[in-house]
């Protein structure tokens, strides 16, 4: 891939795809095979290594048949452990009318991109009940039977991917990948702790001796690579690479191979934005992955062969065979390759030099320490500047909080001085009541004599005719 005729890294796009000429993206981890041809011949395989069988005929049995024989019995154990959550290998029947699948699909359908929210909403819903016991059964086995190889697991998991996608034949590949993102992001967060830099691999060694690699390598200047950088008469502030830098670094706190994913691509297109700053030329692929090599180097990004390594085994394979995400992680593959072979010839430098910056007996060269110096001052004046710029916020803050309080406390005069207009009028009102009460009062005794006077006279008048009967 990689010659010692040039300085730098040269690649063509035709050394990215697929040896076996299908035209998606190869990858370095599938021996330049795209992800679907590397399963298509290391299936295969297996499968003949499974399939044989020690023969009966009355001899008695020798070790490798026994080996044999012991791994016929563990290939059968994992495939009655994909009975339990898939049973026969073919397509499950459906239950459901058709009525309900059409709305059901519709709502899936109806998703925006990136909606993962909306997505479990409905497959919460009671019309989805039965693709939730699908994807709960699938979790709980895979829990359960989380000590499985790592390989088996990621077989798995591809094959639910596969199972899954066969419910939505009808739909367009577009919007079944669309659904597919949104499963894969549900099953790979629960998985996550489960299957990341698992113990039946090596990932952890790997992921150490690649820092000590990159470590032993920051020596590096992006003039060996090729890398095309600002000069010092244009005012850049800070590396123009940084924000590519903090991408990459990013992708270990991500969960799900897509989101990842989409830090390698953010990475790579900061890599584009930094090589259009650096360089009035429009960027080629080969100065994307000089980049992307200094970019990695700078970075060092914590666990980044387990990352790439769990991109590979659990993503979507749509989104390492193709598109923008396929071509951005082939490159992070190629450059990481790069990366654990690089040598004198590719720096343009002698084998002596190269030794001598690997075991620190050469030390940076006066260029090399004037760019630190400039990336230094560079990253002062920036810092400077966005120190001000946070003063001055505060300040604006301050002001904002000081006519927020003056508002407030006029509010509260305001509402003081409606309240004691208030109060005035209730006591005013509780003077006058005793007034009327006492009026009230006088002129119900005069009521009461004539009221009794009435009463005498009925009764003068009334004594007689008492008598008389």
């Amino acid at each position: 891939m990689w010659t010692d005729k040039h300085r730098g890294i040269r690649v063509s796009q035709q050394e990215l795809l697929c040896k076996n000429a299908c035209g998606y993206y190869g990858n370095p981890a599938w021996q330049g095979f795209c992800s679907k041809c590397w399963r298509e011949k290391a299936r295969p395989a297996a499968a003949s290594r499974q399939d044989t069988r020690p023969s009966n005929d009355g001899t008695p049995l020798t070790f490798s048949k026994f080996e044999e024989k012991k791994s016929t019995e563990k290939s059968r154990r994992i495939n009655t452990v994909r009975k339990l959550f898939w049973g026969s290998p073919s397509p499950p029947k459906r239950q459901e009318s058709s009525e309900r699948h059409a709305n059901l699909v519709r709502a899936f359908q109806s998703l925006e991109p990136g909606d993962f929210t909306g997505f479990l909403k409905i497959l919460k819903s009671p019309s989805s009940q039965r693709l939730q016991s699908r994807c709960t059964a699938f979790l709980n086995t895979m829990e359960a039977y989380h000590g499985l190889p790592v390989q088996k697991q990621s077989d798995l998991v591809q094959d639910f991917y596969q199972s899954f996608a066969e419910y939505f034949r009808s739909v367009p590949e577009a919007q079944v990948t669309q659904i597919m993102e949104h499963v894969e992001k549900l099953i790979m967060t629960r998985l996550h702790k489960w299957v990341f830099c698992h113990d039946s691999c090596d990932d952890e060694q790997k992921d150490l001796a690649l820092q000590r690699r990159i470590r032993s390598l920051n020596w590096v200047t992006p003039q060996m690579l090729s890398v095309p950088f600002p000069d010092e008469k244009i005012a850049v502030m800070g590396d123009p690479f940084l924000p590519a830098i903090t991408a990459i670094i990013e992708m270990d706190a991500k969960r799900a191979p897509q989101d990842k994913l989409a830090c390698v691509s953010k990475c790579s297109q900061h890599v584009f934005e930094g090589l259009s700053t650096s360089n009035s030329e429009p960027a080629n692929a080969d100065d994307f992955l000089s980049g992307l090599v200094y970019v990695v180097l700078k970075a060092n990004p914590p666990r980044l062969h387990s990352n790439m390594q769990y991109v590979i085994r659990f993503g979507l394979p749509h989104s390492l065979m193709a598109g923008e995400s396929g071509y951005y992680f082939t490159n992070l593959s190629c450059a990481v390759a790069f990366i654990e072979k690089l040598d004198g010839p590719a720096l343009d430098l002698s084998p002596e030099e190269f030794e001598g910056y690997m075991l620190r007996q050469r030390a940076p060269t006066e260029g090399k320490r004037k760019q630190i110096s400039s990336d230094t001052q560079h990253l002062l004046e920036e810092l400077q500047g966005r120190q001000e710029k946070l003063d001055q916020g505060m300040d604006a803050l301050n002001v904002q909080l000081q006519n927020w309080v003056q508002a407030v406390h006029s509010q509260l005069d305001e509402a003081a001085a409606q309240f004691a207009l208030v109060q005035k009028e209730i006591t005013a009102q509780v003077k006058l009541s005793p007034v009327v009460s006492s009026s009230s009062n006088d002129a119900s005794p005069q009521g009461d004599d004539k009221n009794e006077s009435v009463l005498v006279l009925a009764d003068q008048h009334a004594g007689p005719q008492d008598t008389d009967c």
